[in-house]
């Protein structure tokens, strides 16, 4: 089964469509996603959406760039929450967190620190609670597998990677999978495409980031200049006839491994996932006063 392991289906992209957009998925195949959420604002609104649709689950975290308009009040509501949803079936990682020195408003010393101070507290509570994580990394490895190396079994998904073979030893090695989305699809992104046709079948899992990361054949006029474009989670099928193409695999061989990989490192999506709980377009409300995210 398809699986996009990481969507944004609450964001406000979606508030037109967002029933369309869940149907187009369920037509392409898709069987369940997750939903993160990206700081406090919107820890109801993905409960609520997730809880709405049958195969999807949803975690909570506090994303890096939403550090800075954070505070510790914050991350006590996060624990809160946890605690409080701790029996909830959709529940299923904590994240969207991590580390992010690539844009260059948190790339100062004062919000390095400060996106540290967050990472470590959600790890600590990923502990607690006995859930895996999804990491948002950009030009971090290193410091976010730090981290991990002093809370060994955590494991999780890291998002969107982007790193050496090296690093991407080191997550696997710690129980994580990584992530391949729309970036994999552009023939210029060879260090993501040889990590994608190269690693061990059991090191991949299939996102879209949706709205986010468009892949390579979106947002095309007819001249082949690219515009602004809108990702979404049906493009997760495409995506994986890309990497099945990059592995040299059968199509339904690498769907059924990237299936197992991400219920092997988010277990809670066996149960979100069971047999008798079909996508239904028609349940899916639109949540309000979705709180809008970074990439």
């Amino acid at each position: 089964m398809l699986i996009d392991t990481h969507c944004h289906l609450d964001a406000a992209e979606f508030d037109a469509d967002r029933l369309a957009v869940v149907a187009r998925a369920r037509q392409a195949g898709v069987a369940g996603l997750i939903i993160p959420a990206v700081s406090r604002g919107n820890f109801q609104t993905v409960r609520d959406l997730a809880r709405s649709v049958p195969g999807v689950g949803y975690a909570l975290g506090i994303h890096p760039l939403y550090v800075a308009r954070s505070d510790e009040g914050d991350l006590d509501v996060l624990a809160e929450c946890l605690a409080a949803w701790r029996d909830d079936p959709r529940l299923v990682a904590i994240g969207e967190i991590g580390l992010d020195y690539f844009v260059p408003e948190a790339n100062t010393s004062a919000l390095r620190d400060r996106q540290e101070h967050f990472y470590v507290r959600q790890l600590d509570l990923a502990r607690q609670f006995g859930l895996p994580v999804l990491l948002h990394v950009r030009r971090s490895q290193d410091a976010l597998l730090k981290q991990l190396r002093r809370r060994p079994a955590i494991g999780g998904i890291a998002h969107a990677f982007n790193g050496s073979f090296q690093q991407a030893a080191q997550f696997l090695d710690l129980g994580f999978a990584l992530g391949m989305g729309g970036a994999m699809t552009f023939a210029r992104a060879l260090q993501i495409r040889r990590l994608a046709a190269q690693l061990p079948e059991t090191a991949l899992v299939l996102e879209t980031d949706a709205p986010d990361i468009p892949p390579a054949w979106l947002g095309l006029d007819a001249d082949g200049r690219r515009r602004p474009a809108r990702n979404e989670p049906a493009e997760v099928a495409r995506m994986a006839e890309v990497l099945a193409g990059l592995r040299a695999t059968p199509f339904k061989t690498l769907v059924a491994q990237c299936a197992a990989n991400a219920c092997r490192v988010v277990p809670r999506l066996r149960a979100v996932l069971s047999p008798g709980s079909p996508w239904r377009g028609d349940a899916v409300t639109a949540p309000e006063g979705p709180e809008g995210r970074p990439g």
